[in-house]
């Protein structure tokens, strides 16, 4: 067994690592633990009592000296030690585990320029980004078989997750977008599309797709231009369904002084996106309205299943029996000690 950051490899069961799944828990109790440590070796100062004929019984070499003292002391600290490592609750993590599952392997690409912050429907005054959010994630949890990577894009784009079935970490980082996270005065959609692309470039599923959400054209001077990552979704075999945010009557802003204000609609460019959804064997749909969004995600739900083997990266297994015995044994060892051999003055 070899330690391997806060993993450890147990290369005897074909290659398992041992995770902690309290690791937090183990982070709080652990400076507790050391302070204690601290305190008995060098503040705590034990009692002494003198007997008499204790000189004697020292001149006869009847006395065991401090050394046991320090043994016990040290199987007593490993004992601990070993409660706390028991207390973070000790798994087993097949990384070699395949399943076959029955789905596509799905990229979302998420617009998160600053007009993002514009709401479309005085009736329901969430904004875009909200919007787009919370259909996500209601995606994300319809599609329990499919591993799903996700890429937001503005001025700069960023991949915030690779594919993954891990459906907890994918709803956290989705709920978790901010306008500002990254640059959001221009929109890179052509290098969005090619960094979605990419991540799916290793996938060995027969079906792989992008759903590329924007309320914008593309900017000027981006570094990939969209027809070079169209290209390349077409090349890859990879389906974009490229979905437009915004109706042709504007939308509106809250103001902090003036209340409400009606906006002009950015410029969407709904020609090049069923362009990229044809070239691409994918479909263009057009969000007017909140309500949309979630029609648009239930239409893509609808795709044909594939079967195929995927990875699958969280099979835990309890590792608490593999190790209690060896945490109790430290204690039967010390009781043994203590009452059996380390007897007398």
């Amino acid at each position: 067994m070899r330690i391997v950051g806060l993993y450890f490899l147990h290369e005897a069961e074909g290659f398992m690592i041992l995770r902690l799944a309290y690791l937090t828990t183990l982070l709080y109790l652990a400076p507790i633990f050391l302070l204690v440590m601290v305190y008995r070796l060098y503040v705590y100062r034990s009692p002494c009592y003198v007997f008499p004929f204790a000189g004697r019984l020292a001149a006869a070499g009847a006395t065991h000296g401090d050394f046991y003292k320090y043994i016990l002391f040290m199987l007593r600290t490993s004992f601990l030690a070993g409660l706390l490592f028991l207390i973070a609750r000790p798994q087993w993590v097949d990384e070699n585990s395949r399943v076959n599952v029955k789905g596509v392997d799905i990229v979302l690409a998420i617009d998160v320029s600053g007009s993002m912050q514009i709401f479309d429907d005085l009736g329901d005054r969430r904004s875009r980004i909200d919007v787009a959010k919370q259909e996500a994630i209601r995606f994300i949890e319809k599609r329990l078989d499919d591993p799903i990577g996700i890429v937001i894009f503005a001025k700069d784009v960023l991949a915030r997750c690779p594919l993954t079935l891990d459906k907890i970490i994918l709803k956290e980082l989705v709920g978790s977008f901010e306008l500002g996270l990254i640059d959001e005065s221009a929109t890179s959609l052509g290098t969005g599309l090619a960094t979605a692309v990419s991540r799916l470039r290793t996938s060995k599923a027969k079906s792989r797709i992008v759903i590329l959400l924007t309320d914008g054209a593309p900017s000027p001077q981006e570094r990939i231009d969209v027809s070079v990552a169209m290209n390349l979704a077409q090349q890859a075999g990879v389906k974009v369904y490229t979905v437009g945010i915004g109706n042709e009557k504007g939308g509106y802003v809250n103001h902090p002084f003036f209340g409400v204000q009606q906006v002009a609609e950015q410029s969407l460019n709904i020609g090049l996106l069923q362009k990229i959804a044809d070239t691409t064997g994918g479909k263009f749909f057009r969000a007017n309205k909140p309500g949309d969004m979630r029609t648009i995600y239930d239409t893509i739900d609808r795709l044909e299943k594939t079967d195929y083997e995927t990875n699958v990266f969280h099979n835990y297994y309890e590792a608490f029996l593999s190790y209690i015995w060896w945490v109790v044994m430290l204690l039967v060892v010390e009781l043994l000690l203590r009452f059996f051999v380390f007897r007398g003055v």
